[in-house]
């Protein structure tokens, strides 16, 4: 696979308000909004889009996804990502990225369908889920046939590096049927490897730092959840700078 000449889109995974401005300014293209990236991120609240809406000035999707965990969900919870899709097409977001599947591990395509159906205008991205797809062609052509409009994947390894044979196969199969977004820890000495090898257009990744809180005051004795106490005192950022330095990587 030859690399393209010209230089691929970039959309960065963030985590809030912030994390959005961090990556606007070191040159995103384009931003896709969640909370709790350490569970591979969630649907984040209304407030945050809002705030978000405000201080946007390159377009962002919104994650709908309503808990960590598997991509398989029940139907109040199918009913919860519906509500949320509407709401995000009422208040004008550019995108909505979901994914569902079934118990056999494949694309769930009458709820796609529908979640399609729900955001109307906006673009729509099947999320990681695909990852966990049995065969990755036939849920290729599943979401074409529910009319998403792109794919985020990691050619169904760790890394995209890892997946690279699978993402160039994918980008071959999608044609102009519908856009592959690659990802998997992407970094700046791997991503414009990872772009020859695949001739992806659009690359995906979340260039993560933990800041330590600024909270002088600390209660060593309490944790919010889990075991680790020091997570309360430590924050996980957009670093602004290896956003940038990736970005130029991919483009050199």
């Amino acid at each position: 696979m030859t690399k393209k000449s010209h230089p691929p889109l970039i959309e960065i995974c963030v985590e809030g308000v912030d994390g959005l401005l961090a990556a606007q300014a070191a040159g995103a293209d384009r931003v896709e909004l969640c909370a709790s990236l350490v569970e591979g991120g969630i649907t984040p609240s209304l407030g945050t889009v809002r705030a978000s809406l405000e201080g946007a000035t390159i377009p962002f999707h919104v994650i709908v996804r309503p808990r960590g965990g598997d991509f398989l969900y029940s139907e109040a919870e199918y009913r919860s990502m519906l509500a949320d899709v509407g709401a995000l097409r009422e208040l004008g977001v550019a995108g909505v990225v979901v994914g569902c599947l079934t118990a056999d591990g494949a694309i769930d395509e009458a709820r796609m369908s529908a979640l399609v159906q729900a955001a109307g205008p906006l673009n729509v991205t099947c999320h990681r889920a695909f990852d966990m797809t049995r065969d990755p062609a036939e849920a290729l052509e599943a979401l074409i046939r529910c009319k998403v409009g792109r794919v985020l994947t990691s050619g169904q390894r760790d890394t995209a590096l890892e997946g690279a044979e699978l993402l160039a196969e994918l980008v071959r199969r999608a044609g102009d049927r519908i856009i592959i977004l690659g990802c998997g820890g992407l970094a700046p000495d791997n991503i414009g490897e990872v772009r020859r090898l695949t001739g992806l257009s659009e690359m995906h990744f979340a260039a993560l730092a933990d800041m330590p809180s600024a909270m002088r005051y600390r209660n060593p004795q309490v944790g919010m959840g889990g075991t680790d106490l020091d997570r309360e005192y430590r924050n996980t950022v957009t670093d602004r700078a290896l956003v940038a330095a990736t970005i130029a990587a991919a483009r050199a």
